[in-house]
């Protein structure tokens, strides 16, 4: 709950950097009438209120989330140097189905992490710092969780560790004979 409430408190900070995408939706970019677009109309709708500001908040579940997704929750509303923009993605978060995001696809996709946190329950969360959180499973092999935001370049904390340059490969196979 502390990790989703400090990433909220950055998210709502003005950011000028691009940031990390996927399915057609990018945080800070992307607006209401795109994701409709491309989604249709999500399965439930809030208008939260947060830090002041009203927001809006789609969830796409059960047949209406995208292939290989549990859930697609999409949280509009940004504020920007310009000024509060309410129609533009601030975050969204996927949940993907299991074998979805394994870390070779994570890596494949979208680079080596910037680095990664390991959590008192076991899990192990990877850091790139140009807006993707991923919580993996205990075995720290699947994607549980994928949060997009915008760049959060002060986001891989003092005590995180470095990532693997490469992704773990398979073993070669024995020499024959």
């Amino acid at each position: 709950m502390a990790r989703l409430v400090l990433l909220l408190a950055l998210l709502l900070a003005p950011w000028p950097a691009t940031a990390s995408d996927w399915g057609g939706i990018q945080p800070g970019v992307s607006t209401v009438e795109q994701v409709r677009e491309r989604y249709g109309q999500p399965s439930k709708e809030s208008r939260p209120k947060v830090e002041g500001y009203d927001t809006l908040e789609w969830v796409y579940e059960g047949r209406r989330a995208p292939a290989g997704i549990a859930r697609l929750t999409v949280e509009f509303g940004l504020l920007t140097p310009g000024g509060y923009k309410p129609s533009i993605v601030r975050v969204f978060t996927i949940e993907p189905k299991p074998l979805i995001f394994g870390r070779t696809t994570l890596i494949q996709g979208w680079g080596v992490p910037d680095g990664k946190k390991d959590n008192p329950d076991g899990t192990t969360t990877l850091i790139w710092t140009d807006g993707l959180l991923v919580a993996l499973d205990k075995a720290g092999e699947e994607a549980t969780t994928m949060i997009f935001s915008l760049p959060q370049p002060g986001l891989v904390p003092p005590g995180a560790a470095p990532t693997s340059p490469t992704p773990p490969q398979p073993a070669a196979p024995a020499p024959r004979r």
